[in-house]
């Protein structure tokens, strides 16, 4: 099954001409398309190589420790789906899919390097229409986690 962000077309391949980006998209939706045999949990230090980790609240870490793909930036983020929704934040997004919604949200501000509550007042939990993310939200066990990719930008 294609990753949600290929399936419904939020991910764009293409770059614009003006940002002097060439990437090629393979392998980002082979990696994004096989998530579980690169995500691992444990501790911390269990996880101390992984190429990006998210931390729980419980304690434990979720690593990604798959292939880098050049030219590409990968993230995730992991939440543990019983968490309860807080009050404030279901009554501004929803609680519906909200895990699922916020890990996404977290992986989009970790790579654009914007803080969340920026991201809230620009798209709220939601992902830019014109973005060229690859991503996938998946459950792995008793959590809920979001992988994404972004193209590297180019030095300045």
């Amino acid at each position: 099954m294609p990753p949600p962000s290929e399936a419904d077309g939020r991910a764009r391949h293409r770059l614009s001409a003006g940002a002097g980006l060439v990437v090629a998209a393979r392998p980002v939706p082979a990696l994004v398309a096989g998530a579980e045999r690169y995500l691992r949990v444990g501790s911390p230090a269990d996880l101390a190589t992984a190429v990006t980790r998210s931390h729980l609240d419980d304690g434990r870490c979720v690593g990604w420790h798959g292939p880098l793909a050049p030219g590409w930036r990968v993230v995730i983020d992991a939440e543990r789906a019983d968490n309860p929704v807080p009050a404030a934040l279901a009554r501004r997004f929803g609680s519906a899919d909200f895990w699922a919604r916020w890990t996404r949200a977290e992986c989009f501000c970790k790579l654009a390097d914007v803080p969340v509550a920026t991201w809230w007042r620009r798209y709220g939990l939601g992902t830019p229409p014109d973005n060229v993310v690859v991503w996938r939200t998946l459950r792995l066990a008793d959590l809920v986690v979001t992988v994404a990719f972004a193209p590297e930008q180019p030095a300045t």
